[in-house]
This record gives C-alpha cells, sequence and structure tokens, in this order.
C-alpha cells in the first residue's frame, strides 16, 4: 500500500509539481491550497506525512502546525516545514511546534526524496 502524503502550500505550481514527482515516487498524494483546507484533509484522510509550507495568506503555517498538533487524530503525524524562511529563528520554531524535518525552498528535489523516506522508515519502526 502506498504511503499518503498531504503537500499544504498556496503555490499551486509548487503543488502540481510535488503532486507529480511523489506520485511518480509511488506515494499517493493529496494537496490542499491553504491551512484551512489542509487541516480538513489532514484530519479526514489520515496522511502519513504532511510537508507544511509557513508563508501563506488567511492562515500561515504556523498556525497550521499548532492545530495539527493539537488535534488527536492529527497530532502523532510526522510534519515537514517546505519554506523560503531560511532564518535559523523560523528553523528552531518549526522543530518547538513539532516539525520533523525543516527544509528550505528551493530544495534539492533528491535531498526531499531522502529525507521523506527517512522519516517513513522511522515511522514504521515506532510503536
Amino acid at each position: 500500500m502506498a504511503r499518503k502524503l498531504l503537500v499544504i502550500d498556496d503555490e499551486q505550481d509548487l503543488l502540481d509539481f510535488l503532486h507529480k514527482i511523489l506520485t511518480e515516487e509511488g506515494y499517493s498524494v493529496l494537496t490542499a491550497p491553504d491551512g484551512v483546507q489542509g487541516i480538513s484533509r489532514a484530519r479526514h484522510e489520515h496522511p502519513d506525512l504532511i510537508l507544511l509550507d509557513l508563508m501563506m495568506p488567511q492562515m500561515d503555517g504556523w498556525e497550521v502546525l499548532r492545530i495539527l498538533k493539537s488535534l488527536p487524530e492529527t497530532a502523532r503525524t510526522p510534519v515537514v516545514v517546505l519554506t523560503a524562511r531560511m532564518d535559523p529563528q523560523a528553523k528552531w520554531e518549526g522543530w518547538q511546534q513539532g516539525a520533523v524535518d525543516y527544509i528550505t525552498k528551493p530544495f534539492s528535489l533528491q535531498e526531499l526524496k531522502l529525507r521523506l523516506k527517512e522519516i517513513l522508515l522511522q515511522l514504521e519502526s515506532r510503536p
């Protein structure tokens, strides 16, 4: 069974690109163009991992992350921040809020694929 990923980002081109690339890698990929839809999809679709942008209109990624980590149905879902914010404070904040990884845009596709694989392998070994 394919691992299910949810990508939450307001850039439609990036959503389309990641959907295509990650589907080719064998993942089942869901997308959401904003935080509200992302939270709803996460609650109802139960992805194995969430890729989350920080800088989005209406509800930014920080708020989305806080909500995801506070809900029983999504609290244990690993969240990888995928953002253009490169400052060390943002990275630290991401980890403090419960993100399992922090990847900056522009990103290396090979690095993204490898890090996703590593996180999902760790999931398989946790009780």
